[in-house]
């Protein structure tokens, strides 16, 4: 029997568990909050789809209560605030920090072994976060942005291309952030041929200004985060693990000399499968995209700092 717990039953986390219901990638999927009703509520409403859509996947909510979740083979944590007006990058990191270390310590004493999925922004600081509090080993504490903004990438290529978004190819490494993010556009393809031959300079450009914007651009239309491609970025990756179905995907993962960083979580492309992160590709980078990268590093490293600053680690 396999069990995927979901902390946070919030936009993000209820697409999350949803999505991994409607996919049965789990024979139990539980969602935990710390709303009270909150989890249980969208939990019996998903419920009530599964005649209609054709599942058998079981869903349950709780409040606050981890000994629900013991026995998860993956805990992915979607909990945290979003930045509100006003408030500052170390207000924000403050917050999210002690949100995402209650969490990771509470739902890993009851299910010891599993693999850890972080959604929670900033992620590849939550992600280093929750890798040094936890002192795991690094195939198990994987950060989901490059997943999602891949995921973009391939949507704006595909409207570019006017193609199927499936038979597009393409990867974004880096930071998980506006500024950080780096879509790989050399290596981007539609059915094995290069998008740079088949698009305009200036209209991949385009796509790759679209691309790193992609959040913030629903943020501006929707007046909050988008949470169906966050959602269903975190499921995708938590059906790579647990069906090993070995998967090359960018995730934000703990450098130990890869692509000459180390003591750092950034995106990078890994495969994955039933033990976590089972191994880090390294891309042959040229001297523009090494210099983007290591410009990204530097900026998820000023993030990460601010941990420090505040004793968190």
């Amino acid at each position: 029997m396999s069990k995927i717990t979901v902390v946070g039953a919030g936009n993000v986390g209820a697409t999350c568990a949803n999505v991994l219901a409607v996919n049965e990638t789990a024979d139990e999927v539980l969602m935990l909050d710390v709303k009270n009703g909150l989890a249980e509520g969208k939990a019996i409403d998903m419920m009530q789809t599964a005649q209609l859509l054709g599942f058998d996947t079981v869903v349950s909510g709780y409040t606050n209560d981890y000994a629900a979740t013991a026995g998860s083979d993956i805990i992915i944590i979607t909990s945290g605030i979003p930045r509100k007006p006003g408030m500052t990058r170390e207000e924000l990191i403050e917050v999210n920090a002690g949100i995402v270390k209650t969490v990771a310590e509470s739902a890993l004493k009851y299910s010891p072994d599993a693999i850890l999925i972080v959604i929670s922004n900033p992620m590849d600081t939550m992600t280093y976060l929750a890798g040094k509090i936890l002192g795991l080993p690094r195939n198990r504490v994987i950060g989901m942005g490059g997943a999602l903004d891949s995921s973009r990438f391939k949507f704006y290529l595909s409207q570019a291309l006017q193609c199927n978004a499936n038979e597009v190819e393409g990867m974004v490494i880096g930071g998980h952030g506006d500024t950080t993010m780096i879509p790989l556009s050399r290596l981007a393809t539609y059915k094995g041929i290069p998008c740079s031959t088949l698009l305009r300079e200036e209209k991949m450009n385009e796509v790759v200004k679209a691309t790193m914007v992609g959040g913030a651009t629903l943020t501006g239309l929707l007046g909050t985060s988008a949470w169906y491609a966050p959602g269903a970025a975190g499921a995708y990756v938590a059906a790579s693990v647990i069906r090993n179905q070995k998967k090359m995907l960018p995730c934000s993962v703990v450098l130990e000399g890869e692509y000459g960083m180390s003591d750092i979580c950034i995106g990078v492309p890994v495969i994955l499968g039933r033990n976590g992160i089972e191994q880090i590709v390294e891309l042959q980078l040229n001297d523009r995209e090494k210099q983007l990268f290591e410009e990204s590093a530097a900026a998820v490293r000023t993030t990460n700092s601010v941990l420090k600053e505040l004793q968190v680690l």
